[in-house]
């Protein structure tokens, strides 16, 4: 029994162990009956049209990029009910998961972050949505903590705050009242420091964008649209994958293959991808007058001058000397490096142990914890 632990992701998907003795060693491996092979559709909307009222849904992406906008508009079309989605952020008001929102589709949001979303905030504020907001590192191992098997885990994140306290609200009354509050959270010492226990995260379903997709089901992404996707392929009891283009099996070298066949239940090629951008800054002509700064910006602009002084040859900020070299480190890991060697960050509070405050203010919208 206790090696079989060992196994719980191949276990939950399905996988039947087969076990062969081999002279002295007892070899152990999993075989898929052909109920499981991913099975291929031409419409979005017949791969999530099972999709049950109540529904845990897992849905990848990160802002506008990487995420499933066909599988998203098969649900509109479905007009499933009561969603409990799962997502770093709810898209636009227009775009992804905010199609979803505006015709009370979902019940429930767990993300990390409310975005450019005005009808997310507009519907939390009013009482019609559930919102769990969770710091964006602790979102992403939930996920992968639950796709792996691994039914929680200790994080320093959040000791201290709301978040292990308890009270946080998830649902307003429409007088503003707090309707449901988080709950306390358990806590457990590590070599003197404080941790939070997290219960990760599973769901029903996974609507995941991919790149491309062999016809044995492997799946391989492309850049920053890794990004949630790729954990909660493992994470759910039906993984629904669109993707740009299907190849011949073989294509992919094996070693290039993000998530194997035994993750993936169904695929489907999208169609017109829009790509949009969640906030558009195009470079100003050098003609142009720039807009007079008010006392705030000028603030603000002085005191990332005199951070910038801090950085050394090397690592990326605005306000560099020109004589030093510029590599930038994306939020989500465009270069995929490994830890970059300083980071700036922008917070409502620092006290002098250096702790920062970031994401509430009381009586007012909590935009989320983010990356910070």
């Amino acid at each position: 029994m206790a090696a079989a632990c060992r196994f719980l992701p191949a276990l939950r998907r399905g996988l039947r162990p087969q076990w062969r003795a081999h002279s002295e060693v007892c070899v152990c491996y999993f075989s898929a009956s052909s109920s499981h092979n991913a099975r291929f559709y031409n419409d979005p909307t017949e791969a999530v049209k099972d999709i049950p009222d109540g529904s845990t849904l897992l849905v990848g992406g990160f802002g506008l990029c990487g995420i499933p906008e066909n599988l998203i508009g098969g649900l509109l079309k479905t007009g499933v009910k009561g969603i409990t989605a799962v997502s770093n952020n709810a898209g636009v008001d227009d775009f992804g998961l905010g199609l979803l929102l505006k015709t009370k589709q979902i019940k429930r949001m767990v993300a990390s972050y409310v975005g450019e979303n005005a009808e997310f905030e507009r519907q939390y504020l009013q009482g019609e949505l559930e919102v769990e907001l969770i710091p964006q590192g602790t979102l992403a191992e939930k996920v992968r903590a639950g796709g792996a098997g691994i039914p929680a885990f200790y994080t320093p994140t959040g000791y201290g705050t709301l978040i292990q306290e308890g009270g946080a609200p998830i649902k307003y009354n429409k007088d503003g009242t707090i309707a449901i509050a988080s709950k306390p959270k358990e806590v457990k010492e590590f070599n003197g420091r404080q941790f939070v226990m997290e219960n990760s995260i599973t769901g029903d379903f996974a609507l995941v964008k991919a790149w491309k997709a062999d016809r044995a089901g492997n799946v391989v992404f492309r850049k920053t649209a890794r990004n949630f996707n790729q954990p909660m392929c493992k994470a759910a009891k039906v993984t629904v994958v669109e993707v740009e283009e299907i190849v011949d099996t073989g294509s992919f070298a094996p070693e290039d293959i993000h998530i194997p066949s035994i993750y993936v239940d169904r695929i489907i090629k999208g169609e017109s991808y829009k790509k949009r951008i969640e906030r558009l800054t195009l470079r100003k002509e050098e003609n142009s007058k720039p807009k007079p700064k008010k006392d705030s910006d000028l603030v603000r602009e002085r005191i990332i001058r005199r951070a910038a002084l801090e950085f050394p040859d090397a690592d990326g900020i605005n306000f560099i000397k020109k004589d030093i070299t510029v590599h930038l480190q994306s939020e989500n890991g465009v270069w995929a490096w490994g830890h970059v060697n300083l980071t700036m960050l922008g917070a409502m509070q620092v006290s002098k142990y250096g702790d920062l405050a970031n994401w509430m203010i009381p009586s007012r919208l909590l935009t989320g914890s983010g990356n910070a």
